[in-house]
């Protein structure tokens, strides 16, 4: 499997595990000229969820959060409001998260959820 297969699957690993929680998935890879959003949920109690998946070799010497780095970030934010915008939701409340996925020697897959990972 390469790299960009193991991502996919990353990404679709953490759209169920959210959905598992109750979760709608409302968008995967919304992508605007300024950045890409992997995933965007609606939580149970309406919060919008904008995730960024990070998908990882076990041996890997980093953390999937740690390349989620403060320029990422920005890119995120600006690709969260123009979403918001886009869809007159900028006033529903919101999060933003970071999915670390790691898959494992078993074929299974291990999810971790850093909710609230950075904020606007």
């Amino acid at each position: 499997m390469d790299r960009a297969e193991v991502g996919r699957r990353g990404e679709a690993v953490a759209a169920r595990f959210y959905q598992k929680q109750g979760c709608l998935l409302v968008a995967h890879n919304y992508s605007q000229l300024v950045g890409e959003i992997d995933l965007i949920l609606r939580e149970p109690d309406g919060t919008l969820v904008f995730c960024e998946v990070k998908t990882r070799q076990p041996d890997s010497l980093t953390t999937p959060a740690e390349a989620v780095t403060p320029a990422k970030q920005r890119r995120i934010l600006r690709t969260a409001q123009l979403y918001l915008q886009h869809t007159n939701q900028s006033d529903q409340p919101m999060r933003f998260d970071v999915a670390e996925v790691t898959p494992l020697d078993s074929g299974r897959w291990m999810v971790h959820i850093i909710k609230g990972a950075f904020t606007a």
